[in-house]
């Protein structure tokens, strides 16, 4: 039975006591004749029953004031949670914006590197490429020179006075 129900039941039968209670003959209107041991059973059972409902309804204010208390400390647990994780979150992404941008600042150091180390390759390898073009001009002019003066002291080449043996 649920805490005020039995009180409840009491009142209604007292109520129903009054209600089939007959009106004296004289006097009429709203008195009534009512056995009146049979009221005091019921207001004594409606006293006893009372400081119970009383303590049930205390206990369950009680356990409902907990109950309360104890979802409002959840909720504030559960939203503490959630912003330590969004700060969590917040501070992950910009983990990962600032190592986006460092990977990108190393990619493009390494594509500078990679260009200016082409150019110092193409640079060398044409100065390398230009030093011997002119050592080759330089042994072409000296072979060139050299047949000339064995041109020039030799004489007719298909001569065969000159050739001594």
């Amino acid at each position: 039975m649920q805490p005020g129900e039995e009180i409840e039941s009491l009142v209604d039968e007292l109520e129903a006591i009054v209600s089939e209670a007959k009106s004296p003959l004289t006097g009429g209107g709203q008195k009534k004749i009512v056995d009146s041991q049979e009221v005091y059973e019921i207001l004594d059972e409606i006293r006893r029953v009372f400081p119970q409902e009383f303590q049930d309804a205390r206990r369950i204010l009680k356990e409902q004031d907990e109950i309360l208390v104890h979802a409002q400390s959840q909720a504030d647990s559960i939203v503490a949670d959630a912003q330590q994780q969004a700060m969590i979150l917040a501070g992950d992404q910009e983990v990962v914006r600032l190592a986006q941008q460092q990977a990108d600042d190393i990619r493009d150091q390494a594509q500078q590197y990679e260009r200016d180390t082409r150019y110092n390759a193409e640079e060398y390898a044409d100065s390398v490429l230009a030093h011997l073009e002119d050592n080759l001009k330089s042994v072409v002019g000296t072979v060139t020179r050299v047949r000339q003066t064995l041109n020039e002291n030799s004489g007719p080449r298909n001569s065969t006075n000159n050739v001594p043996w």
